[in-house]
């Protein structure tokens, strides 16, 4: 039996599109002006990555901390009303058809970022396994959180398919030995990936899955 392995940001909810808006204002603060190149750089990061590329590598890790708090606080000011509206389409009837299945969430986000979109969407239910970058030594695109979520589901890593929609996701995920399903939220391509679709509505993606565990 196959198990599921969930990316959040650009997977479960599409929501680097917010993310960009609180980085631009968060940065402002300090007179940094974000740009589209920056933007690129963000995506598959975890938050201390993000803070030392954007504001600097003499931040202390107390200091990278708490940037990083504060601005996963205003995203998630920024969001609270409209997360139904940024979920993946056809994500809730997915989980519902696979409910059978284990599942984890496995993320370089900010555990409270998970638990925020998780509680707010009615999604935690779905997920024995929820996991962020800073539970694990290196994160993606290294494998460990993959590898770590696989452990605690009880499940093999080549019977694993993993969700992603960054390119250092997409890396880790192989890196795992896992399957791959490139989710086309945030890039046109995901190369690496065995399977890539635009959301959970794509019909291609239940015949894939079937296929899949019809070998197992």
């Amino acid at each position: 039996m196959i198990a599921l392995i969930f990316d959040m940001d650009g997977v479960i909810i599409d929501s680097n599109p917010v993310h960009r808006e609180a980085w631009e204002a968060y940065n402002r603060r300090f007179g940094v002006e974000t740009t589209d190149e920056m933007h690129e750089r963000m995506y598959g990061k975890r938050n201390d990555q993000i803070v030392r590329d954007y504001l600097g590598d003499h931040l202390s890790d107390e200091e990278v901390l708490k940037h990083g708090a504060a601005k996963e606080s205003l995203f998630r000011e920024m969001i609270a009303s409209r997360v139904d509206e940024f979920l993946v389409p056809g994500l809730r009837g997915f989980l519902y058809r696979h409910r059978d299945l284990r599942k984890a969430v496995a993320s370089n986000a900010e555990a409270e970022n998970i638990g925020f979109v998780l509680k707010a969407a009615d999604l935690a239910r779905h997920f024995s396994v929820v996991l962020d970058g800073h539970q694990v030594s290196n994160p993606k695109p290294a494998p460990d959180v993959f590898l770590r979520a696989a452990e605690l589901l009880g499940a093999r890593p080549q019977d694993c398919v993993v969700f992603e929609d960054s390119y250092s996701g997409v890396q880790a995920g192989v890196a795992a030995g896992m399957q791959v399903v490139g989710v086309r939220t945030t890039h046109d391509k995901l190369p690496g990936a065995s399977l890539e679709v635009d959301d959970f509505l794509a019909p291609e993606l239940e015949e894939w899955l079937r296929d899949l565990m019809g070998a197992k």
